[in-house]
């Protein structure tokens, strides 16, 4: 399943000034980009995991380094699966749905399950009352205040940056993904059972290579720090200064894309090693332009040239904001409550 949507220049919004051609033409997949980045990312990483191998049998604080290092590179492999499920990475079908299992499995994630999940993510993004599909748990402040106790605490201890971005990274891709969404179709709810088989073999293959212990020692170390960077990009990808939030029946998708996702401006480095996707009000706008695309679209039209970039440093504002403010239109902090 996919979810796919065309600029609409009739709809009434600021985004009306970009020109559908210079944003299509950016959409036709590069078969020889797509392979350079199959093996600029897959064989380092499988590199970095023999020297992970290697290194934890004298120590793990001399792994760790090597752990950050293919976390990286892990998250580079995230990227290049995320447009395989938007079928944007190969000119394929075959192609990308391959290469996108294979990623699923260095991510403990079922790729045609999640591609199911996220497609609706795409679909309802700045939605207030479609909330809950692959997206950050969020609050009106009139919702909190009218929220239980036990809800409160509940919501409170979900928006800690601690559980947020390192216990849930953890808990997304271990157990998480190993459950089935019941409203999933049969096919997606099918992918799920197929790859905790598969890891299951992967976990007894390796534990007979290398060790059970060391195994799970490398594997859940990486998977935590590329999982915290995962969900650090989502989160301020979608909630920052300026966000765009609205209610079904005013809600925009051009709007949607271009003012409630954000424009992540990255030093050079971490734009390699998160694919682009800082462009992130490009990828919501089109989702089948590949991410070795994404700057040159940016670049190929003069509107995108106005949109503020989010800063590295300004985007740790991002770490403050708990619930929405509908009246202001601003995100704001619980302590923000009283004057809200």
């Amino acid at each position: 399943m996919s979810i796919h949507h065309p600029i609409d220049p009739s709809q009434p919004s600021a985004a009306t000034d970009v020109s559908q051609d210079n944003v299509a033409r950016f959409q036709a997949a590069s078969p020889r980009r797509a392979r350079w980045q199959v093996i600029n990312s897959f064989i380092p990483y499988a590199l970095l995991w023999f020297a992970m191998v290697r290194s934890l049998a004298i120590s793990y604080w001399l792994m760790l380094p090597i752990a950050i290092l293919a976390a990286g590179f892990l998250a580079r492999i995230f990227i290049i699966f995320h447009d395989c499920g938007h079928a944007s990475f190969f000119t394929s079908k075959r192609a990308n749905n391959t290469v996108g299992a294979i990623a699923g499995l260095l991510l403990l994630t079922p790729y045609r399950h999640w591609r199911w999940q996220h497609a609706l993510h795409h679909g309802t993004a700045g939605d207030l009352d479609r909330r809950g599909f692959g997206d950050i748990w969020t609050l009106t402040v009139q919702e909190y205040l009218h929220s239980t106790r036990w809800r409160r605490l509940a919501y409170r201890l979900a928006r800690n940056p601690i559980v947020l971005f390192v216990i849930a990274p953890l808990y997304v891709f271990v157990v998480h993904h190993r459950l089935a969404e019941s409203s999933a179709p049969t096919r997606e709810r099918r992918s799920v059972v197929l790859t905790n088989w598969a890891l299951l073999a992967i976990v007894l293959a390796m534990s007979v290579v290398i060790g059970l212990k060391a195994f799970l020692l490398i594997q859940l170390t990486v998977s935590a720090i590329a999982g915290s960077l995962g969900l650090w990009l989502f989160y301020v990808q979608h909630q920052f200064d300026g966000a765009y939030w609205a209610r079904s029946e005013e809600w925009n998708y051009t709007a949607a894309a271009l003012q409630g996702s954000s424009f992540y401006k990255l030093p050079r480095i971490l734009q390699w090693f998160t694919g682009n996707i800082g462009f992130h009000h490009i990828h919501h706008l089109n989702p089948r332009i590949p991410n070795y695309h994404l700057q040159r679209c940016h670049e190929g039209d003069p509107f995108f040239l106005t949109i503020k970039p989010v800063t590295l440093l300004a985007s740790l504002k991002s770490l403050t904001f708990r619930l929405w403010d509908e009246q202001r239109q601003v995100f704001v902090g619980f302590r923000n409550l009283a004057t809200a």
